[in-house]
């Protein structure tokens, strides 16, 4: 079976932002398609996402030139008249793009081709995309992944009063379907509480509620842990099945220039910003930290794990779905977890050589959506077949978050789970 057609358009992403789909029609007939999403809190060491530049349209985020490469160089260098073959045709992609960051063709461009083609070898197969990455990389047995919720939206992802980025709610139940009503039932429980307290609850980026406070300062995230804490305590399930975690994105408030995080006024060494976490999860049991050092603060990141042991502390501006830094991150002793997010690197091989380099050193794997989504559901067959273990992907709510529940949901009765 061989790809006959190749095409690319320009699609809206769930912030309204141009990003890139890409179809391919192979010779029975069959058509798969993928379509790629777009970061607003991105790391600097991230793969290169190609837009157009051109102000008048879009203000500047189109990406025609992206789907261009699609059709005129990629396609007829790599794509038709072939079988698809993943393996074969990513190396053939980087090749072709020829530089450390995807610069050339678009990271945007070449997820897009590298997705629709693992879909399209899947199809082939006659298997399911999650049991194809399960067997062609030879993973351990394929899991559902436990989930990361972002229940209340701040930083880059929300115009409100949160430096921190997502407070994030983690169900403790081991089956995948309960796991998704328990918060569920926390979200709107949370909806409640935010209303009677009259918070505001508008959604972010991600469907993550976004209160308002009156009072800035660290006591705005205080309040977060605070709702979060009783809100657990009211809702049906009960506070002993939730935890808490965070994702700070502090790269976005950190100065290079004079070495501080700047947060609500105050400038803080990275030693005075962990006494910050220290007391967080001193006081609310948070289990899990992202980012919550700079893209480059080495020593800030090993002091973070020299003081909070048992924490897991998760890296992802830090290393950006990238073996080298991640392997950088792993002789530093930086981190115990890493986020993988397919478009910082650009190949669905690429990702895949990520994950084998994170689980070969025993660190926790949690599979990422981005802050601009669309409904294509490709990172749910990616936690479950790679068995990262983790996924987060959003509140419970809007179409491009749920898309990826929904194929969970799906996965657990096809396994059984």
């Amino acid at each position: 079976m061989q790809i006959v057609n190749v095409d690319a358009f320009q699609i809206l992403d769930s912030r309204g932002n141009p990003t890139v789909e890409c179809r391919l029609t192979l010779s029975d007939g069959t058509m798969v398609a993928a379509s790629v999403p777009s970061g607003a809190s991105t790391g600097r060491h991230e793969a290169r996402e190609l837009r157009d530049h051109d102000a008048a349209v879009y203000g500047g985020k189109g990406v025609l030139i992206a789907v261009r490469h699609i059709k005129q160089v990629i396609a007829p260098a790599v794509l038709l008249g072939k079988s698809p073959d993943i393996i074969t045709m990513d190396k053939e992609l980087i090749a072709l793009d020829g530089t450390p960051n995807c610069a050339a063709l678009g990271a945007n461009a070449m997820l897009a081709v590298s997705i629709a083609v693992v879909r399209a070898q899947a199809w082939m197969e006659g298997v399911e995309l999650f049991e194809f990455i399960n067997s062609l990389w030879r993973f351990s047995a394929a899991t559902l992944p436990r989930c990361m919720f972002n229940v209340i939206n701040g930083g880059m992802h929300a115009e409100g009063d949160l430096v921190f980025q997502e407070f994030l709610a983690i169900p403790q139940q081991s089956d995948f379907a309960q796991s998704l009503a328990c918060v569920d039932d926390f979200y709107h429980k949370l909806q409640q509480v935010l209303h009677v307290d009259r918070f505001g609850t508008a959604i972010g980026d991600e469907g993550g509620f976004v209160p308002l406070f009156t009072d800035k300062g660290v006591l705005a995230e205080e309040q977060v842990f605070g709702l979060l804490q009783r809100t657990a305590e009211q809702f049906s399930w009960g506070a002993e099945s939730i935890s808490f975690g965070l994702d700070v994105a502090a790269t976005h408030f950190y100065s290079p220039e004079h070495d501080r995080y700047y947060l609500h006024g105050n400038q803080l060494t990275a030693a005075e910003l962990i006494k910050v976490y220290k007391d967080l999860v001193e006081r609310f049991g948070l289990i899990s930290i992202e980012d919550g050092l700079a893209e480059d603060d080495w020593q800030g990141w090993q002091l973070l794990m020299q003081e909070m042991k048992g924490l897991q502390l998760v890296g992802d501006d830090l290393l950006v779905t990238n073996t080298h830094r991640i392997e950088h991150g792993i002789a530093e002793q930086a981190m115990n977890a890493v986020l993988i997010k397919p478009n910082q690197i650009g190949t669905v091989s690429r990702t895949v050589d990520a994950i084998k380099v994170c689980q070969a050193n025993n660190l926790a794997t949690i599979i990422s959506h981005r802050s601009g989504e669309t409904n294509d559901d490709f990172i749910a067959d990616l936690a479950v077949g790679t068995a990262a273990g983790q996924i987060k992907t959003g509140a419970p709510v809007r179409g491009e978050r749920v898309a990826k529940y929904n194929r969970l949901l799906w996965i657990a009765e096809l396994l059984g789970f």
